[in-house]
């Protein structure tokens, strides 16, 4: 089981994974500390990133995307939690895109995939308000039909890439009157775009270069041609369709970062000393690492089946609440006994355990809080 290798994985996929890893370790390893202090990456990384194809690798290359398959998407997440990055959103980017290749329209897949490939563009979905989190039908945010276009008036918060965001897939209510059917995606461009305003960048405990933000539409007018599949009230459809896939890329960076964990914390007891022996001499050091290594691998295991059956269709809304809800609880808890091993110097930034400890916790939050992710499993049995 040690030189255990994913089923989905084959050599195409593993000569693209060196080609991920040369990137992070070339153009984000280096910078995260200046991100962190700036609260965003630099726009240039997702030109680079587009050029390398890394962006919307599942993506037909019709529309401008590599034309690889769920894998070659999984890969990029994964290299970049095995990197321990935090600051790159190209997850909330990729979660658009397929929000566009599967409800949107063919003139809207045209229009905004290829520039979403390319980095020309960089892209944010806009669910939650300051009084509706998980709860969507509680969302607030109006789009009123005038004419050929569409009014938004509202606000939203903890948007990841809202501040570099050009392309916002806003949750709005069309029809406030008829409950979930009333709720539409709109397709907002927020360059030259009046009444659209970016609030603060927030001040997280974690995931510091990561801009996420508070957005405000105050009479922002978008083209009836904006709204996501062409036709309005089908948003509440369109995101149960397309959670998912969101949460399942959850679960693939939760084990990935679990696994580097793990890694960085049996190195770490190699090389530290205490009571005269290396720590990993230690049978309270041995015991710690083993379940933690044996829940890795179980978690490894149980993601790979859930990413097969992305791939081969089978992934419903049970199975992926399941892999979010069950993986991010882990991913918390291994990098919690991890970082005990490392005494008090896992409380020092300067240490990626640390900062991983801080940025796994949101990740029991969003892409629906894992205590949504029970009731929806609760509501199959």
């Amino acid at each position: 089981m040690m030189n255990y290798t994913s089923p989905w994985m084959d050599s195409e996929l593993e000569s693209f994974r060196d080609t991920v890893r040369r990137f992070v370790q070339n153009e984000i390893t280096p910078f995260e500390e200046q991100w962190a202090k700036q609260q965003h990456v630099d726009r240039g990384l997702w030109r680079k990133a587009g050029e390398l194809g890394l962006l919307l690798a599942d993506i037909p290359d019709e529309y401008g995307g590599s034309g690889g398959s769920f894998a070659h998407q999984c890969v990029v997440f994964e290299e970049l939690s095995f990197a321990g990055n935090s600051s790159f959103g190209i997850h909330v980017h990729a979660i658009v895109a397929h929000y566009l290749l599967n409800q949107g329209t063919e003139a809207q897949k045209r229009k905004y995939l290829p520039r979403l490939a390319s980095g020309d563009m960089v892209a944010a979905i806009a669910m939650t308000e300051p009084g509706a989190g998980s709860d969507l039908q509680g969302v607030r945010t109006r789009a009123e039909r005038q004419g050929e276009h569409y009014v938004i008036n509202g606000s939203k918060t903890f948007i990841s890439n809202g501040y570099l965001a050009d392309l916002i897939l806003v949750v709005a209510k069309t029809d406030p009157a008829a409950g979930a059917k009333g709720t539409s995606l709109m397709l907002v461009e927020t360059k030259n775009c009046p009444g659209f305003r970016v609030g603060r960048i927030l001040d997280k405990i974690g995931q510091k270069g990561q801009d996420t933000c508070e957005l405000y539409f105050d009479d922002v007018r978008v083209p009836a041609d904006n709204v996501l599949g062409g036709v309005d009230g089908q948003g509440f459809y369109q995101l149960m369709t397309e959670l998912p896939y969101e949460r399942l890329i959850v679960g693939v960076s939760a084990v990935a970062s679990i696994e580097h964990a793990v890694q960085l914390t049996v190195d770490y007891t190699r090389e530290r000393k205490a009571f005269g022996k290396a720590l990993i001499e230690l049978q309270n050091t041995r015991f710690k690492l083993a379940e933690c290594k044996t829940q890795a691998v179980v978690a490894r295991t149980y993601v790979d089946r859930c990413i097969v059956d992305m791939l081969e269709g089978r992934m419903d809304a049970v199975g992926a609440s399941m892999a979010k809800y069950w993986l991010t609880d882990l991913q918390c808890q291994v990098i919690d006994e991890c970082l005990q091993l490392f005494g008090g110097y896992g409380y020092m930034n300067e240490y990626p355990i640390a900062r991983m400890y801080a940025d796994a916790r949101v990740q029991r939050i969003y892409g629906g809080a894992n205590e949504i992710m029970k009731e929806i499993i609760a509501r199959a049995l």
